[in-house]
């Protein structure tokens, strides 16, 4: 008897959150300039972390698609996520020197929490 196929909305999530993190990680290593910008100037060594969050979405994105690493890659994921939020906190400061609008970095915040669980989601 053949094995059912696992469902497709895993499936499908995994392959779209590997193409997200993949892609955002690569953007570190391309235009870490950007990344360096909204790092708080509190942490140290902020080339280096760039780089190191940037391989790590990459290794992430790319371990969801292996049955074998996904439940580490989802597990190194959330902790990443975890890890980049005073970030994303501290981007919301820089909104007129990003020429971002507020509102929109304000809106990103609670995306988090729902990156988060999409992850954890697809690692299942």
């Amino acid at each position: 008897m053949p094995t059912p196929a696992a469902p497709a909305g895993p499936r499908w999530l995994r392959h779209g959150l590997a193409l997200l993190f993949v892609g955002a990680g690569a953007l570190h290593f391309i235009h870490p300039e950007t990344y360096l910008r909204i790092m708080p100037p509190a942490l140290p060594a902020p080339r280096l972390l760039v780089l190191l969050s940037g391989a790590a979405e990459v290794a992430g994105g790319l371990g969801l698609l292996l049955p074998a690493t996904r439940r580490w890659a989802a597990w190194g994921l959330l902790a990443l996520l975890l890890a980049v939020f005073p970030a994303n906190v501290y981007m919301v400061g820089l909104a007129d020197a990003l020429h971002i609008p507020a509102w929109v970095l304000w809106a990103r915040l609670p995306l988090q929490p729902l990156l988060m669980w999409a992850v954890w989601r697809a690692a299942r």
